[in-house]
This record gives C-alpha cells, sequence and structure tokens, in this order.
C-alpha cells in the first residue's frame, strides 16, 4: 500500500501549482493553532463529480448548509467553516485518488464523498494513513462499513438494508428465484452479494447474476439481457448507477422483457433519477413503466417542508429534490455539531508530517505537504456520538457504525409518474403504514404484518407475475421415471418405444394440461428392467442434476424430502402386513363366540348381584319376594336371568328397587343388542384366522418377512422399528412374493408375512384369494412428483392435482388402471371380533353403582325404622321385665329379624305396642288406687272384665 501511496502522492506533486499551495495552507494552519484552541476557520472538503445530475445537487445541498451553519452561532460559535470543492472528474478512476490527496493536502479536517464506492474503497486506505474522516452518503456499498475502513463514515442507509427490504419483497410475493443484474465494480458486486445473503435467509435464491461493465456499450448491455432472456426466473433485480441504469431498461423495453410476465425491481438509483429529473419525458417514462424501485425514506416533518421550499428558491424549479440532497445537508450539519463537541472537549486541531514518508525519496516530491491530522480519531468519535435531529429525522448511529431506523419508501412507476405501494423498515418489515408509527411498538416481522398496496406490473397488470417461465433455451425438463418390473399398472414403458403409460404418467399428464403454460419435459427410463430401481436413488439423481425431475410411485420420506421437494400426494399408500389365512366354519359352540370369557363371567355375577340387591330393596314390602329361604333363592336366580329376556314377572313396588332395574335394563337391553349383532355376523360372515396378527406380531418373532424390492419398506423396518435385516427377503415379482407365502416362514424360500405398501397390496390381493392385510395399517404415506429444491414448479403442479381431486379425475384415473374386482374372501371378517368387557365396562359399572346407591338409602331408611322400633321396644320390654314374663334377645338378632320381618307387619306390631303401653299405664294408674288389683296385662283384662 506505501508503494501504490507513494506513486500516487508523486502524480499529485508533479501538478502545477501543487506545490507552494500546500506549503502555504500549513503555515497559516500551525499559526492558528499556536493562536488559539478553537480556530476561526475549518476546512472541509468535498469530493464528488458536480457535473451529474446527483452532482449537481449534492453541490447546492452542501453550500446552503455551510452557508446556514456559519450563519448560526449556537453551533460552533465564532468559528467558521471553509468549504474546498474537489471534481471528482473520473469518479471511479485512478485520477480520482489524486483529486482526493488534493483536498488532503489542504490540511482538511473532514472530507464529504466521494460519490462511488469503487472510489471509496480506495481513498478509504487514505484516509486511514492521513486519519482524515471520511463522510459519504452516496457510497452505500455494505463492505465499506468493515473494521478495514475505520475513517469511513456512511451518512446515510447501508446497502445491506436495501438488499433486505428487496429479499423481503422476494418473499413477500412468493417469489423463489431471481436474477441479478449489476455494474461489475465493487458497488454492484458486493451489493449483490448482500442481496443473496438475504434471500438465502428466506430460502430464496439468485438464480443468475449477469454483471456488466459499467462503461458497456448498448451492444454490450442487449447480449446480456438475451441471457437474461433465456433464463428461468422473470424476477430481475437491477443494481446500478444512475447514469447507467436508464440504459438498460431501454434496451430490456427493445427487446419485449417489459412485458406481462416479468418483474423488475431497481434499487434506489432509479428514484434518484425520477425525483432529480422530474418530470421525465413520456419515451424515458414507457421504458419503466410497472417498474418497483426503493427510495430511501425521509420522515415528513417541519424541517423537510422548509427545506423543500428553500430548495425550490435556490434551484429556480430547474433541479428536482433528490433524498441525496437531504442527507448531504445533514451531513454538513452532522460534522458541525460533531466539531462543536470536540472543541468543548478542549481539543485543537493539528497536523504532523508523516514518519513513513521518509521512505519514499525524490527530488521534486515535497512529501511533506501531506499531513497527518493528530486528532482525526477523537473528531470520528465525536461523529459517531452525533444525536441530532434533521431533515432526514431523528440522525444517530448505533453501536455498528451504521444509521438508526433505516427505512425505504416503496414505489411503483404508473402512467406519468409513481405511486407508493408501502415501506420497508428495519423495525417492521413491509407494511402500508409510515415506519415512524411504528417504532412505538414492539418489533414484528411475522408474515401476518406484511402488507403492501396493490401493484401495476410490466404489461399493464395487476395480476401477480408468477415470476418465472421454463427457459426459452431449447432445453426440455429431463424427468425421470423407475422402469419397474412389478405392479406395472402403476408406470411402465411401451415396449420399443421411449413412451411411458401408467396410473402415475396418467395423473402426471392431466395436472401438467391443467398448468396455464406449457411445460417441455422428456421422459427418461431409469432401471435396468430386470430389478425394481430404488427410488431413493432416484431422488437423489435430482440432487446430482441428472434429473429435472422424477415421475412415478415414489413414496414421500423424512429422507426423501430432505434432498428434494414433492408435490401434493396424488395417492395415499401406508405400509401394511400380509399373510397367509385360512377359512374358519362356524362349529355347535359359536353361540358362545361373541363374548369372551371374562365378558361372560362379569356378565353373569352381574346377574346375580342385580337379582339380590333387588330381593333386599324388595324383601320387607313385597310379598313376591317373601316366603321360605329356598322360594326366596329360587326368586332371586329367576328374576335374576329372566331380565334378560325381560320376562321377569315378578314386580317391584319399591322405589329404589325400580331406579335399579331400570338402570339393569338397559344394561341387558345393550348387551342383548350387541350380542346378537356379533353373533349374526359369526354365523354369516365367512370367518378367516391368521397366525400374524399384525406388525407387532412380527416384531417378536424371528420369522422372514418379504418387502418388495426397491422400495423404502427395507429401511423403515430396519431403522424405524428395529426388525433385524437378516429377517427381510427381497421380492422381485408378485407371482415370486405369493409363492413365498404360500410356501410359509418354515420352509426354504418361505415367508411369515409380505410388507409394502397399501396401494400394491391392493393390486397384490385381487386376485389372490389365499391372503389378506393382516392388522392396521402402520404408516402413513404418499406418493408425489419430486422436483428440486424450491421448484416453482412443484407448486403449481401441486395446486394442478388438487384440482384434479376437486373435479373427480383423479378418481376416474385410479378406477381406470386400478380398479379390479376383488376376491370374494376379500368380504371375509380376519378372525372373530368377539366383544370384550372393555367395551361394557361403563355399563356395568353405572348399574353398580345404582346398585350400591339403592343399597345405601335402603340401608339408611331401614336402620332408622329399627332404631324407632328398638326405642318403642326397650319401653315396652322394660315394663314387661318388671312383671318377669320376657327377656331381651341380642340386638343383631334383633336387627335381623326385623330387617326379614314384612314392613306392614312391622308397623302393625308397633302401632298395637303403643296401644298396649298406653293401657298399661292407664291400669297401672288405676290398680294403684285400688290397692295393688290387677297388677299385670292379665290381671288387667280379668279386672276390666270383672268389672264389666
Amino acid at each position: 500500500m506505501i508503494r501504490i501511496w507513494g506513486v500516487v502522492v508523486l502524480i499529485v506533486l508533479l501538478s502545477n501549482g501543487f506545490c507552494s499551495n500546500g506549503v502555504g495552507m500549513d503555515d497559516i494552519d500551525d499559526k492558528n493553532s499556536n493562536n488559539a484552541t478553537i480556530p476561526d476557520v475549518v476546512n472541509i472538503g468535498v469530493l464528488y463529480s458536480f457535473n451529474t445530475s446527483v452532482g449537481k445537487i449534492v453541490k447546492i445541498a452542501v453550500e446552503a448548509a455551510v452557508k446556514d451553519v456559519n450563519s448560526d452561532p449556537s453551533i460552533l460559535g465564532k468559528t467558521h467553516l471553509q468549504l474546498s470543492l474537489q471534481e471528482d472528474s473520473k469518479y471511479r478512476g485512478f485520477l480520482s485518488i489524486a483529486e482526493a490527496l488534493q483536498l488532503m493536502a489542504t490540511h482538511t479536517v473532514a472530507i464529504i464523498g466521494p460519490q462511488t464506492s469503487t472510489t471509496a474503497h480506495v481513498i478509504s486506505h487514505i484516509a486511514n494513513e492521513l486519519q482524515v474522516p471520511l463522510l459519504s452518503f452516496s457510497a452505500t456499498d455494505p463492505t465499506l462499513s468493515s473494521l478495514q475502513f475505520p475513517f469511513f463514515i456512511r451518512t446515510s442507509f447501508n446497502d445491506m438494508y436495501q438488499m433486505t427490504a428487496i429479499a423481503d419483497l422476494v418473499n413477500y410475493y412468493g417469489w423463489r428465484e431471481v436474477i441479478a443484474v449489476y455494474g461489475d465494480d465493487d458497488h454492484g458486486r458486493n451489493g449483490i452479494g448482500a442481496l443473496g445473503d438475504k434471500l438465502a435467509e428466506r430460502r430464496c435464491k439468485i438464480s443468475f447474476k449477469a454483471p456488466m461493465s459499467p462503461e458497456a456499450t448498448r451492444e454490450e448491455i442487449t447480449d446480456v439481457l438475451v441471457q437474461v432472456a433465456l433464463a428461468e426466473s422473470r424476477v430481475i433485480v437491477l443494481h446500478t448507477s444512475t447514469t447507467w441504469g436508464p440504459k438498460v431498461l431501454n434496451v430490456a423495453k427493445s427487446l419485449g422483457m417489459m412485458e406481462n410476465g416479468y418483474v423488475w425491481i431497481a434499487t434506489t438509483f432509479l428514484s434518484t433519477g425520477i425525483d432529480i429529473n422530474s418530470p421525465l419525458t413520456s419515451s424515458v417514462m414507457d421504458d419503466i413503466q410497472g417498474v418497483i424501485a426503493l427510495r430511501m425514506y425521509v420522515p415528513d416533518s417541519k424541517l423537510k417542508r422548509s427545506f423543500i421550499s428553500r430548495w425550490k428558491n435556490w434551484t429556480n424549479g430547474s433541479l428536482g429534490l433528490s433524498t441525496y440532497a437531504i442527507f448531504a445537508y445533514d451531513t454538513v450539519y452532522v460534522l458541525a455539531h460533531a466539531l462543536a463537541a470536540f472543541f468543548k472537549q478542549g481539543n485543537r486541531i493539528t497536523f504532523s508530517s508523516d514518519s513513513k514518508t521518509s521512505l519514499i525519496q525524490g527530488d521534486n516530491m515535497h512529501l511533506d505537504a501531506v499531513k497527518i491530522f493528530n486528532e482525526g480519531k477523537l473528531l470520528r468519535k465525536s461523529i459517531y456520538e452525533v444525536n441530532m435531529t434533521g431533515v432526514t429525522g431523528h440522525f444517530k448511529y448505533t453501536s455498528d457504525g451504521n444509521l438508526a431506523n433505516p427505512a425505504y419508501e416503496i414505489i411503483n412507476v404508473v402512467g406519468t409518474g409513481t405511486k407508493r405501494i408501502g415501506y420497508w423498515s428495519n423495525h417492521s418489515g413491509l407494511s402500508s403504514v409510515k415506519p415512524e408509527e411504528l417504532y412505538s411498538k414492539p418489533v414484528n416481522h411475522s408474515s401476518s404484518s406484511q402488507k403492501l398496496l396493490s401493484v401495476i406490473w410490466p404489461g399493464d397488470t395487476t395480476l401477480k407475475p408468477r415470476g418465472w417461465v421454463f427457459p426459452n433455451n431449447g432445453r426440455m425438463l429431463k424427468i425421470g421415471v423407475p422402469k419397474r418390473v412389478s405392479y406395472r399398472e402403476f408406470v411402465s414403458q411401451v415396449k420399443g418405444t421411449d413412451m411411458f403409460k401408467g396410473f402415475c404418467i396418467d395423473v402426471f399428464l392431466s395436472a401438467v394440461n391443467l398448468l396455464p403454460y406449457a411445460v417441455p419435459y422428456k421422459f427418461i427410463s431409469y432401471g435396468d428392467g430386470h430389478s425394481n430401481p430404488s427410488n431413493t436413488e432416484l431422488v437423489r439423481l435430482i440432487t446430482a442434476g441428472v434429473f429435472d425431475a422424477a415421475v412415478g410411485d415414489i413414496t414421500i420420506t423424512t429422507e426423501r424430502t430432505k434432498m428434494v421437494d414433492f408435490t401434493q400426494p396424488f395417492i395415499e399408500s401406508g405400509l401394511v402386513v400380509v399373510a397367509s389365512v385360512k377359512k374358519t366354519d362356524s362349529n355347535a359352540w359359536a353361540f358362545l363366540m361373541p363374548f369372551t370369557p371374562m365378558m361372560w363371567i362379569v356378565t353373569a355375577i352381574f346377574f346375580l348381584v342385580v337379582g339380590f340387591v333387588v330381593w333386599i330393596l324388595e324383601h320387607r314390602l313385597n310379598d313376591d319376594f317373601r316366603g321360605p329361604p329356598k322360594k326366596q333363592v329360587a326368586t332371586i336366580l329367576w328374576f335374576s336371568f329372566s331380565t334378560m329376556f325381560f320376562a321377569h314377572r315378578e314386580n317391584t313396588v319399591s322405589t329404589l328397587g325400580r331406579f335399579v332395574l331400570l338402570i339393569w335394563l338397559f344394561v341387558v337391553l345393550i348387551i342383548n343388542s350387541s350380542y346378537t349383532a356379533s353373533l349374526t355376523s359369526i354365523l354369516t360372515v365367512q370367518q378367516l384366522s391368521s397366525p400374524v396378527k399384525g406388525i407387532e406380531s412380527l416384531i417378536n418373532n424371528n420369522e422372514p418377512i418379504g418387502f418388495m424390492q426397491g422400495s423404502f419398506t427395507q429401511d423403515y423396518l430396519v431403522n424405524e422399528i428395529g426388525i433385524d435385516a437378516t429377517r427381510l427377503v427381497p421380492l422381485t415379482t408378485t407371482e415370486e412374493s405369493a409363492i413365498a407365502l404360500e410356501k410359509g416362514p418354515h420352509k426354504e424360500g418361505g415367508i411369515a408375512a409380505y410388507v409394502d405398501e397399501r396401494a400394491y397390496m391392493e393390486l397384490f390381493l385381487s386376485s389372490r384369494c389365499d391372503f389378506s392385510v393382516v392388522g392396521q395399517e402402520f404408516t402413513r404415506n404418499g406418493w408425489g412428483f419430486a422436483f428440486p429444491r424450491d421448484s416453482p414448479l412443484a407448486v403449481d403442479l401441486s395446486t394442478a392435482i388438487l384440482e384434479l381431486a376437486e373435479n373427480g379425475d383423479l378418481q376416474r384415473i385410479h378406477d381406470k388402471w386400478l380398479l379390479r374386482s376383488a376376491c370374494l374372501s376379500q368380504g371375509a371378517k380376519l378372525e372373530v371380533d368377539r366383544l370384550k368387557l372393555r367395551s361394557f365396562w361403563g355399563l356395568y359399572l353405572l348399574c353398580g353403582l345404582a346398585c350400591l346407591v339403592a343399597l345405601f338409602v335402603y340401608l339408611i331408611q331401614t336402620m332408622k325404622q329399627y332404631k324407632k322400633h328398638y326405642t318403642e321396644e326397650d319401653r315396652s320390654s322394660s315394663g314387661l321385665k318388671s312383671s318377669g314374663l320376657k327377656s331381651k334377645p341380642s340386638r343383631l338378632r334383633t336387627f335381623l329379624i326385623f330387617a326379614d320381618e314384612k314392613e306392614e307387619i312391622v308397623k302393625s306390631r308397633s302401632k298395637r305396642r303403643k296401644m298396649e303401653m298406653a293401657s298399661f299405664k292407664s291400669t297401672s294408674e288405676v290398680g294403684s288406687s285400688n290397692n295393688g288389683y290387677c297388677q299385670s296385662p292379665s290381671e288387667k283384662i280379668e279386672c276390666t272384665n270383672n268389672e264389666t
């Protein structure tokens, strides 16, 4: 770098008048620095190409800003800014470096510029060496923010944010690939590099890069755009300069690339050109109709409205106002505020010679004219600490050296002008609401919050372009088709031709016919024709670029979805187990088969329990449930089992008994209905039996299992279920599979079961009645067509397949190829679906709870009656005991006798005892008055008779 710097200095020093001007300026600055800490004049430079449209507005804005700062003593006091304008005549070439050094030789404390990122890259090295801050609002290359250029300070938005906005736009409209057309310089390459990174974060990509020389001729531009037109993507991002970009759009218009189906997204160069040169001529506007462009966003404010009004006075309407002019104006103010803070900290402006210049020897070089700004780092620090409100809004830097709250307007070129369709901000992404209205709300980048207004696309249409077409380069899609040996109804090659037929082929052709565009393709067979090829390997060849797609009976699995994208499944097909079955005939004991043994036992127990509970509840009230013990036992048994047929003759009179019986009869109704249905099925439907019950029984034994060669079944059984690979037997044809099943697991070459997808098994079993599906389908898969990742054709074909399903065409194709007359055994049942206890435990629980509740209530009522009766009896006994006639029995025996008695008898006896007690008391009182006559109840009766 030192050698390059020395050569550059040599060129500058050889220019006329350089030496004398530099030395004189050095003397002045040294004199100022010795007289006072704060100088009266501070030199700042502007390096820009003032002969360009952007340069013209920048010059007006910078000069106006310097004038405003110098007239406002509240900023720098008595210190004035002295502006040095340096024309960057080439603004991208070697001479730009020499022109920058001319500014630095004047003891400039900061330079505003340069105009381009290419020049900024080189000058930043010199700024680092001389420690002179370089403030640029138009060099937006993201790589300039790196640690390599500490003295480069960007006073506008980093292009990284602009590329993020474009990536969000692409993702918002559902496109997955774009074409980048850009100038092949630092600005173009690094900007497109940032775009590629941001697109990748959203699972999008740049499918084709079309770099152009910044000085490309019309013929060269045409050659590049012709290649773009032959590509697949129709979403084109144009990233270039204000002078060169309109030429590209004009050539694109002449090539028919501004018609319906194209999408053009332009970076800020287009909005800048429109703003400065507005109104544009009709021919220029015709070239850019429908283009989407970005513009750096400046929020509305009083300062902005005042600036717009003053701008009209400054330019007399000859130049439009661009955001670059506003950022240029604020850049001067940022530098002024930074200098004010710099001086308040007690800093001085001093320069010193660069010791490295002694390495370069020469007679007439005068290298001492270019000196180092000693306090450059302190001024740089002050610039990054500026926090002000300018015409551009709130101006503040973040910790990474970029401006806070970057935002862009998104405009659409329509008619004679533009319309705003929304905004993008780093805070909330795409929105139709102004960014400053969202800053107070939480950060939200969710897809549901992203919203833009309608767009008029190229071709004057509001219909969103698809964003891609099949490349118009004569190339056809190479579609791999598995060359199957078995189940050729799904896909097979017509013998002696390159044509294919089958269910999968018809579905693909029907779906393609529904697409609104033509699909050039050709089928290429995959496989040797002697064994079924591996569909996983076929899918892998898509990622390798051998095939562009794959059509056939390709199951959608997790492993395959990691490699390619699949369409919507056009048939459901999970793994099932097929095994040999044998017929079973009904026997003399078939009537016992509807219930399992446990079901029979529990049902019988509940019959007895319910009968016993009803007997308890009715025994004291109902004569039908009374009598000798044998009769009562017979009544319980008869009543219990007669309820099965609703033939019980005993009436229930108690409320609790009726409640229990009602619940029980409901249970019996359900049981009878289920028993009848199951027995009917057993006696009328043919029964089949198999030693294999499903995939569970295969896991628990060591018998061989067959699978179709080339399918994913082997990997699934080994890796997912854990079956030993040595147990698996590959089978090639259906005939081979049938023979292996017939042999069984105990013969050589035989298998216990055959595992494959249901779609295959339906065809396999349609003519083989000795086999059947056992157990349940244990996976849920589907078949789809495979395409490369993020292929838009996969999305469109998925929509077409759904349309086929909705209009019934998919079912008709299925019936054409796969509908077969099933053998009679397909309607048979595999073994007996016996009714188990778990299907009825709820009913039994309900009935049991009813019995318990009824018994509990009955027990409470009986105990209350017993307590009342026992108290009365105890009183009577005490009276009788005095007469010595009776003794008191045990309480338990008394309760059991009481509970066994009929309730009417108990009530009658209780009433009679009450009367006896009353009579006994009356007689006692009379006897007492008659000196003890009639001492007992019998004597009382006698006395009474005698008295009578």
